[in-house]
């Protein structure tokens, strides 16, 4: 096992305080110190690329882990970037929108929607989020780069025929309230972890990994050290070897104390 480790930071509810909308000064602190020893620190997200623009600044990382493992960059560099077949995400688009659903689909730069004006308050949110880097298409006319998706649905989509029509290479995670996340299948924070882990020469046991939600389920059955924040989806419970504080409760800073990822003992 190397002195050098591999840190994974989920941003929502694990860096960026849901509460407070900050990063608490102590995790910046924490992550400043780690990386000073040598360790390595990534955020590895369900975001894509192109949607990290407003939170990239939360921290001084070596580099990005996004769209639920469908690209991967570090120390600038790209080593991952999996891209959906226009073709097929085209055909889905269409599928969603047909069956009434809001469908947003992410990629390594521009982000499209298809529904001109989602009636649903997140996909409202959402377009507000995404800033400029959103664009208003057709289903049968998007053709930039897309690494995965994401469903919004309510009592009036057509949720069956939405997901039985939905291609089976496509791997769906319930994030609850009518809310799905889609990647392609294969691809999951633990398969982005992997590819950082050979690129430097390192093992599981050089992981460690921070979360809080259920897309966090993937890196956290894979990774053998999973520091599981205070407030959390209970689905990760039985997966986590430390159990934190909340955000606000400078959790992260308590976990890589305890840890001894603050100190050149590891």
């Amino acid at each position: 096992m190397s002195k050098r480790k591999a840190l994974f930071f989920d941003i929502d509810g694990t860096l960026l305080s849901e509460v407070t909308k900050i990063v608490p000064e102590s995790a910046k602190k924490a992550i400043s110190i780690a990386r000073s020893l040598g360790h390595l620190v990534y955020i590895n997200t369900g975001r894509s690329y192109g949607e990290i623009g407003q939170v990239r600044d939360i921290a001084e990382v070596d580099g990005w882990l996004c769209g639920c493992g469908t690209y991967a960059e570090s120390e600038g560099r790209t080593i991952l970037n999996r891209l959906m077949p226009v073709e097929q995400v085209q055909r889905i688009a269409r599928l969603a929108v047909d069956c009434d659903a809001d469908i947003f689909l992410e990629g390594p730069g521009v982000c499209y929607y298809c529904s001109k004006s989602g009636r649903m308050p997140f996909g409202q949110q959402l377009r507000k989020n995404f800033g400029n880097t959103i664009e208003w298409l057709e289903p049968e006319t998007v053709c930039g780069e897309v690494n995965k998706f994401c469903l919004l649905t309510d009592e009036q989509s057509d949720r069956v025929g939405l997901f039985r029509n939905l291609d089976l290479d496509i791997a769906v995670i319930d994030r609850g309230e009518g809310f799905y996340e889609c990647v392609p299948e294969g691809f999951t924070k633990a398969t982005a972890i992997d590819v950082i882990l050979e690129a430097y020469g390192l093992t599981l046991e050089d992981a460690y990994v921070f979360g809080d939600s259920t897309n966090d389920i993937a890196m956290f059955e894979h990774v053998p050290n999973a520091v599981l924040m205070g407030r959390h989806s209970p689905e990760l419970e039985p997966y986590a070897s430390f159990l934190t504080k909340t955000v606000e409760q400078d959790g992260i800073w308590y976990a890589m104390e305890k840890l001894g990822l603050l100190s050149e003992d590891v």
